[in-house]
């Protein structure tokens, strides 16, 4: 994978608080040791879930993420934090955040709908393995936390949407303030419209002039390290909606032409076919264990003529069924436990 992503400093004092020993996640996740003395803690994609999968596992606390993302203390704010914080309004920081947080951690953050309800989403789309569940709640924790401390209010979403079976649901009701929904087809946060035009107190016009174009100075620089390959398996990814792009279709998107993105495919030695099942067997991962789909929706909405299709293409993956797949690999339920209220 394309692209070293920062681990905010922040984050390991907050865990040593918390009782989490860094030294035992950076060699549970097979890390270098000497990774923690290096100036910047850069890890890839692949590396990142590591850590994070660790943190949990040395953690032993189900409601780890939501603790890390409740982080309050605006004296750990790292820059992006500060920038998104000094946004004009709830809307704006999650903007501001979708567009810097991609420093810091492959993701996408999304904000769709209209009307009332629109729906936030946090994707990883680059990812080659399930989120892990520790950094999933983190992120809807520290979206929930910005939007309150900016406002000034107990901002709680309409409800929250949970692709897993089983959490203690009474402890993430009680920090969301709302309803929490299990077995949903994406992970998601509800927010009223009204809520996300609420300005924010923190407001720092001065301030953000300084961090911003440091900030997007960084960013254009990381995106133009980002592979042809990257890009053609982002796009794939989006366009998979029960249709099989082509190498056209990529291109198009792209802004360029058919024989540029081939000869960039090819000078990294890959192929569009190669590109696109690499696609498919990614969300096919994610849609068998994140979602509701059965095995024929999975294959209509990757693209395949029929299930019969898609069945053999995943046996040639992973030398299964997508059906036993599914059941072996299946997360165990979250252990209960208890987090305190949101704040009034």
């Amino acid at each position: 994978m394309s692209g070293r992503f920062r681990v905010v400093r922040a984050h390991l004092a907050r865990l040593e608080e918390l009782g989490v020993r860094a030294e035992e996640v950076v060699r549970r996740a097979g890390l270098p040791a000497a990774w923690l003395r290096e100036e910047r803690l850069l890890l890839d994609t692949d590396q990142l879930f590591a850590f994070w999968r660790a943190v949990a596992e040395v953690g032993g606390d189900p409601l780890l993420g939501l603790r890390l993302g409740g982080e309050d203390a605006i004296e750990r704010y790292d820059p992006i934090g500060l920038a998104v914080l000094s946004s004009s309004s709830y809307r704006d920081a999650i903007e501001r955040a979708g567009r810097y947080k991609q420093l810091m951690c492959p993701e996408e953050i999304r904000l769709t709908g209209r009307g009332r309800e629109f729906r936030l989403q946090f994707r990883f789309p680059l990812k080659r393995e399930l989120v892990p569940t520790v950094l999933q709640d983190l992120c809807f924790a520290w979206i929930v936390a910005l939007g309150r401390r900016g406002t000034g209010h107990a901002l709680a979403p309409l409800r929250v949407e949970l692709s897993r079976s089983s959490v203690d649901r009474r402890a993430y009701e009680a920090y969301f303030g709302c309803r929490v929904e299990l077995e949903a087809g994406a992970d998601s946060l509800v927010f009223d419209a009204a809520d996300l035009d609420r300005p924010f107190q923190t407001h720092n016009a001065e301030l953000l002039a300084m961090i911003a174009p440091q900030l997007d100075a960084e960013l254009a620089h990381r995106r133009g390290d980002t592979t042809a390959a990257d890009r053609a398996k982002v796009t794939v990814k989006r366009l998979l909606a029960g249709r099989r792009p082509d190498l056209r279709d990529v291109a198009r998107e792209l802004g360029v032409s058919t024989r540029t993105l081939q000869r960039r495919l090819a000078d990294a030695g890959l192929t569009f076919q190669q590109i696109l099942e690499d696609a498919r067997r990614e969300l096919a991962h994610h849609y068998l264990l994140h979602s509701g789909l059965d095995l024929t929706e999975t294959a209509y909405v990757l693209g395949y003529e029929d299930a019969s299709s898609f069945f053999r293409a995943f046996h040639q993956w992973e030398g299964d069924s997508p059906g036993r797949w599914r059941e072996q690999h299946r997360l165990p339920p979250a252990p209960r436990g208890s987090f305190p209220r949101p704040p009034d």
